[in-house]
């Protein structure tokens, strides 16, 4: 009975958030959309002619943005998105989807092979474990997540490029900051207003690799 009214309590609120009928509206497949949004308005992280690697993608909402931010003011896409999620998504014109779980080797090697040896100007990751209720386990598959894309960074991203990654606030985060600040020159937090207030849901934003971070440039 308990979990029948949680369950009622979520979808009522999630068919009454403002940021769901938002994205209703403007074709978005997700509230999420809006977390890009507001992060990309305050750091302009987004242009047309970029190479962005989006990981955790399906549904689909952050390459959706992408797409949009990189069309330029004539309506041509420009540049090179490659989405990257376990689950498949729905085929996004202008998008490269690769459907396979990033903790895997192959899958990895996949993605390397995508980008032709190429270095990207922004890797942006939502991903998130499937949650188990037990903090201490969740934040330690959190933080092996954020510690792939941070090791995908430093051999993949250019000198001048940047990483956003979804984390949890709680056990392990403090460590999570003190390695992106190892890796980046620039290290800051980002709570978007999409994001809920009671979730533990943050994201860090890393610019600038530093040169002991293994960077290069851009062949």
């Amino acid at each position: 009975m308990g979990k029948k009214k949680f369950n009622k309590a979520w979808l009522d609120r999630h068919l009454s958030d403002p940021y769901v009928k938002l994205a209703q509206q403007r074709g978005y497949r997700s509230r999420g959309a809006f977390k890009l949004t507001e992060i990309d308005e305050r750091d302009q992280l987004i242009r047309p002619g970029i190479r962005v690697v989006d990981l955790g993608s399906t549904p689909g909402a952050w390459s959706q943005v992408l797409r949009e931010r990189m069309t330029d003011a004539g309506g041509t896409f420009q540049g090179r998105i490659i989405a990257l999620d376990l689950l498949p998504m729905e085929p996004i014109a202008g998008v490269e989807f690769i459907l396979g779980d990033f903790r895997e080797a192959a899958v990895l090697e996949t993605l390397e092979r995508a980008l032709e040896g190429k270095r990207v100007d922004l890797i942006v990751s939502d991903m998130a474990p499937n949650l188990s209720g037990v903090a201490a386990a969740d934040a330690a598959r959190m933080g092996d997540l954020i510690e792939l894309a941070l090791d995908f960074a430093i051999h993949h991203l250019k000198a001048d490029g940047s990483l956003l990654v979804k984390c949890f606030h709680g056990s392990g985060y403090s460590q999570l900051v003190k390695r992106f600040k190892q890796t980046f020159g620039l290290v800051e937090p980002r709570k978007p207003k999409a994001s809920r207030d009671e979730s533990a849901e943050t994201y860090l934003l890393g610019r600038r690799l530093k040169p002991v971070a293994g960077a290069g440039s851009d062949p």
